[in-house]
């Protein structure tokens, strides 16, 4: 009997409330998975990215098996696998002949193209279908974007709560403030974080025991290590990770959530990202589970609205960027920035300890937390001025919940101001004293924050000032950056003239055409003396 349907199901697509499950019939639809070496070289993925997304593949699989369902399903180490997506489909269609391949919509624009020129190829219809994991469709994100210059979250953000009546009373917000950001920014002081409550580890079972064997063999060299996963790679994993994090952690999110410290790789932060973005968690349970917490007094609201506002807000806001504007978003480069990416960023060899610290981190687990990413590996990228297109190609590289849709937003737009401003009202930029305000990193480093010049200046600092005059007069129309301009402004032309020296000692590569990317992990180069 020929195949009538066959849902394609990709590594970040891991849930039969799926729209494209909708009226499955067992007796005569399939499903179709396959392990590909490309999404593991396309950039050189992390060893825990990897292995996460194999994992929650292989769960998915043996669970739609459990209940009945027919899996069409291709590992990494099988002797016939094709390497891609494209010629696994095609290969699979001409054997197949099924009558509609169906599919919701790709985390990444490359892998829907990809699909949509395979199906064409092969004369088989493909419907793809909205992704209703998300709060706002693609539809209804281009209306709300509809003739604004400015895609600003906070009006987004706002929308959402209303629409979907989240932490509202009536039509108010709860407690009268829409955002609570200004009591989320502490950092812990000398006496460094509270007690903290690690997250919940999930063991590897023998399913994903054998997915590390085969990682391990298989990618060797790339970056990052497998000794600390224990990430969740099913529904009830994430679910208990959701709870834990609720229970335990939620409480001090809010206040400490861009705060830092030496060795402390999550802190207050959940790890839930992972397990939403593969869809192994709805982030209406997340939502939910949340604003339950401070309607039961047990979070504080602050806490509360600052974790809602990055998924309801930030995360739902960031896909609809990415889906507005790609494929032509993933070229921006609005301040013209072509340094290569350091060699240091694959390997965390540098006297900085904030980026040794941040890197070594991602490195070791595939993880960094937000203000991690933007204002300590991010900040300094946008300093030096690296290629966004290679900055961009590392943190999808080397994080364990990096898709395209909110990988590149983030880092093109927020982090590195490449877009312009669509999304951003400023490019997120600061001297070394953040990072010593926001952390320990600055104890018993080489550099002095305080200083721009000299041997002990501080990169960041001295990459902060040059910054500030490479781009005065765009910094200087922005009223949010008058104030950092007008403090340049009193620099004297030496101090400006010894700035500009020091920066260029930081800069000893060649530029590049950030087009043709480049900058990965078998081509480091030289080097310099990164939602929940």
């Amino acid at each position: 009997m020929r195949l009538r349907n066959v849902v394609l199901v990709l590594g970040d697509q891991l849930t039969t409330d799926s729209a494209a499950f909708d009226a499955f019939d067992p007796s005569c639809d399939a499903v179709w998975m396959v392990e590909v070496p490309e999404e593991a070289t396309h950039v050189p993925s992390h060893k825990a990215r990897i292995a996460l997304f194999l994992a929650a593949m292989r769960h998915f699989r043996d669970a739609l098996r459990q209940a009945g369902r027919t899996v069409y399903y291709r590992q990494l180490d099988d002797p016939a696998n094709r390497g891609s997506f494209a010629a696994e489909l095609a290969e699979f269609v001409q054997t197949h002949r099924p009558a509609r391949l169906l599919v919701v919509e790709p985390g990444e624009y490359r892998v829907e193209q990809a699909l949509r020129q395979t199906a064409a190829r092969c004369q088989v219809p493909l419907e793809v279908r909205p992704d209703r994991h998300f709060l706002c469709s693609d539809q209804q994100f281009r209306q709300f974007a509809k003739g604004r210059k400015q895609l600003l979250l906070e009006h987004f953000y706002r929308h959402l709560r209303k629409q979907h009546r989240v932490l509202m009373d009536g039509d108010k917000p709860v407690g009268g403030s829409w955002n609570y950001d200004a009591a989320n920014r502490k950092s812990f002081g000398r006496a460094g974080p509270p007690a903290v409550s690690p997250p919940r580890r999930f063991l590897p079972d023998q399913t994903t025991r054998q997915v590390l064997e085969l990682v391990q063999q298989r990618f060797p060299d790339h970056p990052g290590q497998l000794t600390h996963f224990d990430w969740p790679v099913t529904a009830a994993q994430a679910e208990e990770a959701l709870q834990e994090f609720v229970t335990h952690r939620l409480a001090h999110f809010g206040p400490y959530q861009d705060a830092m410290w030496t060795d402390q790789p999550y802190l207050y932060h959940s790890r839930l990202s992972a397990a939403m973005n593969l869809h192994l968690l709805d982030p209406r349970r997340v939502i939910g589970a949340v604003e339950a917490a401070y309607r039961a007094g047990t979070v504080p609201l602050a806490s509360a609205e600052g974790f809602i506002r990055q998924v309801l807000g930030w995360r739902e806001y960031i896909r609809g960027i990415y889906r507005l504007h790609m494929p032509d978003y993933a070229h921006s480069n609005h301040l013209d920035a072509r340094q290569p990416l350091p060699a240091f960023y694959w390997t965390a060899d540098t006297p900085m300890n904030c980026l040794r610290q941040a890197i070594g981190q991602t490195l070791d687990y595939g993880y960094a937390h937000h203000i991690q990413r933007l204002m300590v590996t991010g900040l300094y990228a946008l300093l030096l001025g690296v290629a966004p297109r290679q900055i961009h190609e590392w943190y999808l590289a080397v994080y364990v919940d990096a898709v395209e849709w909110v990988e590149m937003p983030n880092v093109l737009g927020m982090s590195q101001f490449a877009d312009g401003g669509l999304m951003s009202s400023k490019p997120y930029i600061a001297s070394g004293k953040y990072i010593q305000k926001m952390s320990n990193y600055c104890r018993g480093c080489a550099y002095d924050p305080q200083q721009a010049t000299g041997p002990k200046a501080c990169p960041f600092t001295t990459l902060y000032w040059d910054f500030l005059m490479r781009h005065e007069p765009m910094l200087a129309a922005n009223p949010r950056t008058l104030m950092q301009v007008r403090n340049l402004q009193r620099l004297s032309p030496s101090q400006r003239q010894a700035i500009r020296e020091q920066a260029q000692r930081l800069r000893p590569l060649p530029l590049v055409d950030d087009a043709s990317g480049g900058g990965g992990y078998g081509d480091m180069g030289g080097g310099v003396a990164r939602a929940d």
